[in-house]
C-alpha cells in the first residue's frame, strides 16, 4: 500500500545514503520526507472532512477522539520508518499498482473505507443506533491495536509495501506474527477498520465494514498466486504456516 512513484536510482542512493550515514538534508531524502508528509497531511484533510461534512457540527467528541488516536498513531509510525527504515518509507509511498486486479481491489478498499465513515458518522447524527460513551473507547482501543499490529509488521518486514509486487532482493520473512498468519499487516487493518465504526459512536457503522472482508479475501488470493509465482521460498514458507489471516480458521 502505498503513494506517489518514486524513481529507482533515488531508492537505491536513499538505501545507500542510509548506511552511510548521510544527514536528511540531502535532496534525495527531503524529495522523499515531503512526498511522505504531504500523503500524512492529504489523509488527515481527507479523514476529517469524511467525518465532519456528513456530520455537519464540530460537537462531535467521539470524532475529534478519534481523529487524536488516528493522528499521533499514524504520526508515530511515519516517524519511526522515517528514522529507522528509509527503504520502506519509499516503498510505502509507491501506489500505482500493475495488475489490473489489484487496481481495481485498491478502488474497492478506498469506496469501502470511505462508506464506512460516512455511514457510521450519519448513524451518529440522526440516532439510528445508540451507543453508550464506553463504545467510542472500546473502539480507539481497537483503532490502537490495528495500528500496533501494522506497526509490529514495519519493524519485521521492510518490504510491507502497499503495492502488490515482488522485488528483485525481496525474501520471505517468517519470524514474528508472520511465523502465526501469512498475511498479519491485514490482520492489522481489518481490526483497525472494524474498530472504527465504534469509535465513531455507531453500532451500524458495522455493517458497511463488512464489506471489506470479502474485498481482503480477493486481495490476499490474488497477492498469494504472484508471491507463489515470483517469490522464492515462498511456497516452502505456505507449507510451514497453514493460516492467512486467523490461526485454525483461515
Amino acid at each position: 500500500m502505498a503513494s506517489h512513484p518514486f524513481h529507482d536510482e533515488t531508492v537505491k542512493w536513499m538505501g545507500h545514503a542510509a548506511c552511510a550515514g548521510f544527514r536528511v538534508d540531502n535532496k534525495p531524502m527531503k524529495h522523499l520526507y515531503l512526498k511522505a508528509v504531504g500523503g500524512l497531511i492529504y489523509v488527515f484533510a481527507t479523514v476529517s472532512a469524511l467525518i465532519f461534512l456528513p456530520a455537519w457540527t464540530f460537537h462531535y467528541w467521539q470524532a475529534w477522539m478519534f481523529l487524536v488516536v488516528f493522528m499521533v498513531s499514524t504520526s508515530a509510525i511515519f516517524l519511526y520508518i522515517a528514522k529507522n527504515d528509509p527503504s520502506l518509507l519509499a516503498r510505502r509511498v509507491k501506489t500505482t499498482e500493475k495488475e489490473t486486479s489489484q487496481k481495481i481491489i485498491r478502488f474497492l478498499v478506498n469506496l469501502a473505507f470511505t462508506a464506512v465513515i460516512v455511514f457510521s458518522v450519519l448513524d451518529h447524527r440522526f440516532g439510528w443506533s445508540v451507543a453508550l460513551p464506553q463504545i467510542a473507547f472500546a473502539g480507539d482501543a481497537f483503532v490502537v491495536l490495528g495500528m500496533l499490529i501494522i506497526f509490529l509488521v514495519f519493524k519485521e518486514n521492510t518490504f510491507s509495501a502497499q503495492t502488490v509486487e515482488v522485488e528483485a532482493e525481496q525474501r520471505v520473512v517468517s519470524t514474528g506474527l508472520y511465523s502465526m498468519v501469512r498475511h498479519p499487516m491485514y490482520v492489522g487493518g481489518l481490526v483497525y477498520i472494524f474498530g472504527l465504526p465504534l469509535a465513531l459512536g455507531s453500532w451500524w457503522g458495522l455493517l458497511p465494514a463488512l464489506l471489506f472482508m470479502p474485498v481482503m479475501v480477493w486481495r490476499i488470493l490474488d497477492e498469494e498466486k504472484l508471491l507463489a509465482r515470483d517469490l522464492p521460498g515462498y511456497l516452502e514458507y505456505k507449507g510451514k504456516v497453514k493460516y492467512r489471516l486467523v490461526p485454525f480458521v483461515w
